[in-house]
């Protein structure tokens, strides 16, 4: 299932767990909306995040690579693809780096739809390819050991307490942004990409002489 297909939205929605009760851990949050922000017109617009992390993939540092891809709607706004700053001993600590970046840019991202006056869909989803980082990030119960990721764990968790995103674990090979850190083969890559990659074969150019004929 591509979770980018906004055809069936109920299959989307099902893989989030809408049920974790925040409040006793984060008291009342909520996203709070700049100031002097313009009435939002027109249709809603829901934004989806694809985020995944390449543990280690460095062979020469050992740092993690993080991969990000933001859609509004089915449209990519964002694309992110970049060596993380730390060493990470596990692969959680990778994915929710990763995803600490995502909700930064994600956040930045909800503020420029607001300046513009765009209505904005609810949470934004989140997919992560990490079962451990999907369950200690929508599962209120679960309690994190390490301190050296509680910063990033909490950013996260309150972030889904304040309503700005819900995350989700998604197979592998429905992952967008795994072609941002990792290197596929092309067919695996054509088949995660194939409603973003532009191929100028499907388009039609018309050359200097039909263009004029046409004018």
């Amino acid at each position: 299932m591509s979770a980018t297909k906004a055809e069936n939205p109920a299959e989307i929605e099902g893989l989030f767990n809408t049920d974790a009760s925040w409040k006793e851990f984060y008291g009342e949050v909520h996203e709070e909306d700049p100031a002097g922000m313009p009435e939002p017109l027109g249709n809603p617009v829901k934004i989806r995040t694809y985020l995944d992390a390449d543990h280690a993939g460095n062979v020469v540092t050992r740092r993690s690579h993080t991969g990000i891809m933001i859609f509004v709607n089915n449209a990519l706004i964002v694309q992110y693809s970049k060596k993380q700053n730390t060493v990470e001993s596990a692969t959680f600590g990778a994915e929710m780096v990763a995803m600490r970046v995502a909700r930064d840019l994600t956040v930045a991202l909800r503020i420029k739809l607001q300046m513009f006056g765009v209505p904005i869909d609810g949470p934004a989803d989140f997919f992560c390819g990490n079962d451990s980082v999907v369950k200690n990030t929508s599962i209120h119960t679960s309690v994190l050991a390490k301190k050296h990721n509680s910063v990033n764990y909490h950013i996260i968790r309150e972030s889904a307490a304040a309503g700005i995103l819900l995350v989700a674990k998604i197979p592998t090979e429905h992952n967008k942004s795994d072609a941002l850190t990792k290197v596929l083969p092309m067919f695996k890559r054509d088949n995660l990409l194939n409603d973003v990659l532009y191929y100028p074969s499907q388009c039609t150019i018309l050359d200097e002489k039909n263009s004029g004929e046409a004018s």
